[in-house]
């Protein structure tokens, strides 16, 4: 029983993201869906990102939290415009779904972006079970982690686009190895593309943002 009503909540959010692709398309926005477990330094490495991007790509985020609007916060210093939501009022639920997705979208102003940034609720399991209707997904890795993350949660990293190895600058005081982890990542998904970088420094940002601005131009055209 546990498993149909499992396979009718996946279906239910596969018909609504089906819908959200297509408004999204309509929008002429890129949506990128940014994942990862906490701590790994997802929201500091969007605030770098939007430092570097705006004014010229017109961006906008919808942040994922069970509680608190801590990351919004962190976010709208960018001026970006920022949108929070909280999963607490629907039973705490470790993911966003694509009904969220669709309200927030159109609550945030798809028509004035030209990239819409999901920063999904920190978790290595269930936001890589929910399409959302976005055009890619992001996994974001740390180095304070352990290397053995995507053999323990392989689906995060099948069905990402690319991979962001975090916090390298820590590389020096950590017993880490950075190739192990990104041959970890490979393993799991062959050819998938990593970017090795630091959002504390800005260190190899640079390959991240424009692999940002080719998608968002292949996208919009603008």
């Amino acid at each position: 029983m546990e498993i149909n009503i499992q396979k009718r909540v996946l279906e239910a959010n596969e018909t609504q993201a089906d819908i959200n692709r297509n408004f999204f398309k309509e929008q002429n926005v890129f949506v990128l869906n940014m994942m990862s477990s906490p701590g790994s330094g997802k929201t500091q490495l969007l605030c770098r990102t939007l430092t570097t991007l705006l004014p010229g790509v017109r961006t906008g985020v919808i942040v994922g939290d069970v509680c608190t609007r801590n990351d919004a916060d962190r976010l709208e210093v960018t001026r970006a415009k920022v949108i929070q939501i909280n999963t607490d009022q629907f039973g705490g639920d470790c993911h966003l779904a694509a009904p969220l997705i669709l309200d927030s979208a159109k609550e945030i102003g798809c028509e004035d972006l030209d990239l819409l940034i999901v920063e999904n609720i920190g978790n290595l399991v269930c936001p890589a079970e929910f399409d959302i209707g976005e055009d890619e997904k992001a996994v974001v890795l740390s180095v304070t982690e352990g290397e053995d993350k995507p053999l323990k949660y392989p689906l995060m990293f099948r069905v990402a686009d690319i991979a962001i190895l975090n916090k390298i600058d820590l590389l020096p005081y950590l017993d880490f190895d950075a190739k192990l982890a990104v041959d970890n990542m490979k393993q799991v998904h062959p050819g998938l593309p990593v970017f090795e970088m630091s959002a504390k420094t800005g260190e190899g940002l640079d390959p991240w943002i424009e692999w940002l601005k080719i998608k968002v131009f292949e996208k919009t055209g603008r």
